[in-house]
């Protein structure tokens, strides 16, 4: 008996430490990440005159523990060495992105999964620092919709643009740059024709996204066979996506960008937030656009793989127009359960979202805070054009408090309440 207790203590003792020399281990590798920041922003201070470094958390999605490089106002994250820790309140949404919280502008930067590679991991959270430090730089974020970019033309010229992007990044002379560099505002511009709204939608998100993006590239550091082959490894990723339509502007800008501060450093410094970057990059590549945009758009694409462009995208038209009637029916035309929001917050992710005619948009998977409480989707949800609701489908499961459904879950504060109307829809209601 004596034995087996000495031998069941011995076991708690070893997992212990096991578990101490794992805690400090990630938080070992915390601290290298927080350096290694710290030490590229300062760096580039004179990229936007300022130095970028700031609060930032590292945050494990799963466990919602938190490691920062400061501490917060309400005490939640404690100090541990140079790294403060703490468990993050259930009401904050955890993403890719800036909040302000107990205190603090946060770049906030998901755990566990860090990019492997130093440059990587330097170039995403300077994009975040980039979004914690806008309002201070004169930038507001703006989130419009582009669906455009969800159509066959959209798409089509759009990837012609990206075609015509990764030939002049590999073109070794300075005027197959700028034939290169000038086909590709073709494209653009050829887009804008087809879609008169998009020069306004794309450039404002372009400007939020667009500019974080590039300011990571700049930080991130490396040569440039090294930033070349980040780029196009992006392209190559970014062509696997479901959608287009927010997700581009971390291909577009930061390329122009970066072709262009080899002539002219710093460029960014002459943005605001009513610059239309298209003709500012058209105004400093010195383009200059034929009399018939169409044919010489048409005579070009084939330069670019422009064939083999349109043949996919005419197949994946076909798909997407049966994904949409199934969503519509889902989330509009079938009893649903419907949302509306009073004072939310999301997150979301970019790549995956699929527009619905004027309806609004479908997440695939989204996370929704609101003075209602938490509604976590795992199997889509449309939320409305204004936005100023979300569409699930009927719950399976009522509870006073949690209330599930196929690839959902809704957690209820007090005073709310689940109702169904005459039509098998549901509602939200307060109490």
């Amino acid at each position: 008996m004596i034995r087996k207790l000495i031998v069941s203590l011995l076991f708690v003792f070893i997992l212990q430490i096991v578990n101490a020399q794992k805690t400090a281990t990630i938080e070992d590798s915390i601290t290298n990440y927080f350096n290694e920041i710290k030490i590229a922003t300062k760096k580039h201070t004179l990229l936007w005159d300022k130095n970028l470094y700031g609060p930032i958390l590292l945050v494990n999605p799963v466990t919602r523990m938190a490691y920062a490089n400061v501490p917060d106002s309400a005490g939640i994250l404690q100090s541990n060495g140079s790294v403060y820790r703490g468990i993050l309140p259930l009401n904050i949404n955890i993403a890719n992105t800036a909040i302000h919280w107990n205190g603090n502008d946060w770049a906030m930067i998901l755990l566990p999964h860090l990019p492997e590679t130093q440059q990587d991991r330097i170039n995403l959270m300077a994009h975040e620092l980039f979004h914690r430090a806008q309002p201070s730089l004169g930038f507001k974020p703006h989130d419009p919709i582009n669906n455009h970019l969800n159509e066959k033309d959209g798409r089509v010229y759009l990837r012609l643009e990206l075609e015509a992007l990764k030939m002049a990044l590999t073109s070794t002379t300075i005027s197959e740059i700028k034939k290169n560099i000038t086909n590709a505002l073709y494209f653009r511009e050829y887009r804008y024709l087809i879609y008169p709204a998009a020069d306004s939608t794309e450039n404002m998100l372009e400007l939020n996204e667009g500019l974080a993006e590039y300011t990571g590239v700049m930080i991130r550091g490396g040569n440039k066979v090294q930033i070349i082959e980040h780029f196009k490894q992006n392209i190559n990723a970014f062509l696997t996506n479901p959608t287009f339509v927010r997700s581009f502007v971390y291909q577009t800008i930061p390329i122009y960008g970066y072709i262009l501060q080899t002539q002219k450093e710093h460029w960014n410094k002459d943005i605001n937030a009513n610059s239309h970057l298209t003709n500012y990059f058209i105004k400093a590549f010195e383009i200059s656009f034929p009399d018939n945009l169409k044919k010489s758009v048409l005579t070009l694409s084939n330069k670019y793989n422009g064939s083999a462009i349109i043949d996919e995208e005419t197949k994946r038209e076909e798909r997407i127009k049966k994904l949409i009637a199934e969503y519509k029916s889902k989330f509009i035309e079938q009893p649903h359960f419907e949302i509306r929001f009073e004072k939310m917050n999301i997150s979301f992710d970019p790549r995956n979202m699929m527009p619905i005619d004027d309806k609004g948009t479908v997440y695939p998977t989204i996370r929704v805070t609101d003075n209602w409480g938490i509604l976590e989707v795992s199997d889509g949800a449309l939320i409305s054009a204004n936005w100023d609701k979300i569409s699930i489908t009927n719950p399976t499961e009522l509870d006073k408090k949690n209330i599930k459904g196929i690839g959902w879950v809704l957690t209820l504060n007090d005073g709310y309440a689940v109702e169904k109307d005459p039509d098998g829809n549901y509602k939200l209601l307060k109490k």
